[in-house]
């Protein structure tokens, strides 16, 4: 426990913490959405496609910057939500809602192939039968997806860990508060000495990373084998 000393430990518990919630919260969303690009034809469904991939493609820096524009205290979104107490910017909730739509389409397009390879013929067999529509998903599709699920939620969750350039540009880097692991390390970077803490960082990082592939690997074999009965 001495390996790692009081702000190590409180970047790591702070990251831990915003990259739980930001799976969390986002995992319904992600859900959905994956379903609509998997199976729904409606007007727009190209750009949602795009809007849900954006974060990939632009630098984090920018991603950043739009959050802080929307949910800043005088934004169109920010300002509305700090008069009844919620706010995002320069907070660890701030710093949650950016992992999250930054690991977005990771999650989305592993539920969205889990979705893609599920045979309709199934769904239908079960609508044959008279299962409504929520018992169907809750019964057949819901099992087959799932390892897909997993997969997404690990995937965001070691991508929320790691997120830098959009969270420092939408929180800062406050110790405490909005600090996370990736903010730690560039911080004790810029001082003299503080490599080795750093590297302890660095190496906490690499480790969950390595764990939550490792994790969403097994998990998913797993499920995948309960739901094929092997």
């Amino acid at each position: 426990m001495d390996w790692l000393g009081p702000e190590e430990w409180q970047a790591v518990a702070l990251s831990l913490r915003v990259s739980l919630w930001a799976t969390l919260a986002s995992l319904p969303f992600g859900l959905l959405c994956a379903f609509a690009l998997a199976r729904w034809s409606f007007p727009g469904k190209q750009l949602l496609n795009g809007l849900v991939h954006l974060p990939l493609i632009l630098p984090p820096v920018v991603t950043g910057y739009l959050l802080l524009l929307t949910f800043g205290t005088r934004g169109p979104l920010g300002g509305p939500l700090d008069a009844i107490g919620i706010t995002f910017a320069f907070r660890w909730t701030g710093a949650a809602l950016a992992a999250a739509i930054m690991a977005f389409p990771l999650m989305v397009r592993a539920i969205r192939l889990s979705v893609e390879a599920v045979d309709p013929k199934l769904e239908e067999a079960a609508a044959t039968l008279g299962a409504t529509r929520i018992r169907i998903f809750a019964t057949v599709t819901l099992p087959l997806i799932l390892p897909g699920i997993v997969a997404g939620a690990v995937l965001a969750f070691a991508k929320a860990m790691g997120e830098f350039g959009a969270t420092i540009t939408f929180v800062s880097n406050i110790p405490g508060q909005t600090q996370t692991i990736p903010s730690a390390i560039y911080a004790f970077l810029q001082v003299p000495g503080k490599e080795d803490a750093a590297l302890k960082l660095v190496t906490v990082s690499v480790a969950v990373a390595m764990l939550a592939l490792l994790l969403s690997e097994y998990v998913s074999r797993a499920v995948a084998r309960r739901v094929g009965g092997r």
